[in-house]
């Protein structure tokens, strides 16, 4: 097996080192409030405090993976009128795409 070149090496690392992900994130009042106007409000953990445990959790695991995880503070209003826009209820799917459009807007890409 041929060891990779260093260009073949330089160009992993920066593909590595640009790969950003959009971490839904809240605090303990938007989180109730995005729950309740949530078409599937079972995708929720059953409290705030779980919630957060589960999502540091994964943060941490995408940062050891070598992701840079970047947190995007959920604005309930926001994301309410981001959905009635885009013709779409409060659902993972939907809460997902607007936190994807909400980073790239932010790193410009």
């Amino acid at each position: 097996m041929r060891k990779p070149t260093l260009s073949q090496r330089l160009k992993a690392k920066k593909r590595s080192q640009a790969l950003i992900i959009g971490l839904t994130w809240y605090t303990e009042e938007t989180w109730a409030q995005v729950k309740a106007s949530a078409t599937d409000p079972e995708c929720f953990e059953d409290n705030f405090e779980k919630w957060k445990t589960v999502a540091s959790k994964a943060r941490s695991e995408f940062q050891r993976s070598g992701v840079r995880a970047i947190e995007c503070l959920i604005v309930p209003e926001e994301l309410s009128a981001w959905c009635a826009l885009h013709g779409q209820e409060n659902n993972s799917t939907s809460r997902a795409e607007f936190v994807s459009e909400s980073l790239s807007a932010a790193f410009g890409q």
